[in-house]
């Protein structure tokens, strides 16, 4: 497990941590919503909207008018976890992600 381990398996640590930041920053924005206003100047709260913006434009696309824009980050992180772990598991599959036992053991 040397220096090949991090290089051989690139793709899926950069997919994987970019997806992992973006269902993160969706949770950040719906828990921080309840806390601050919507025009808030908070440099963390810009931070967590800025991330999660097109996550949460693409949960509008998809769920139905009823769902209350309060809930949209929730639902865009959802459906980015899920995305996540349909990822790995393709990956796994075709060989390109680190497995926990060495390949033939």
């Amino acid at each position: 497990m040397g220096d090949d381990f991090l290089l051989s398996y690139l793709p899926f640590w950069i997919v994987t941590y970019a997806l992992a930041v973006m269902g993160w920053s969706c949770i950040g924005r719906f828990m921080m919503q309840f806390v601050l206003p919507p025009d808030s100047g908070n440099y963390i709260f810009r931070a967590f909207r800025t991330l999660s913006a097109w996550p949460v434009a693409a949960a509008r696309l998809m769920v139905p008018s009823y769902v209350g824009p309060l809930f949209l980050p929730l639902v865009a992180a959802f459906w980015i976890f899920v995305l996540r772990i349909v990822f790995g598991l393709v990956m796994l599959s075709s060989g390109l992600a680190p497995r926990i036992t060495p390949p033939g053991a």
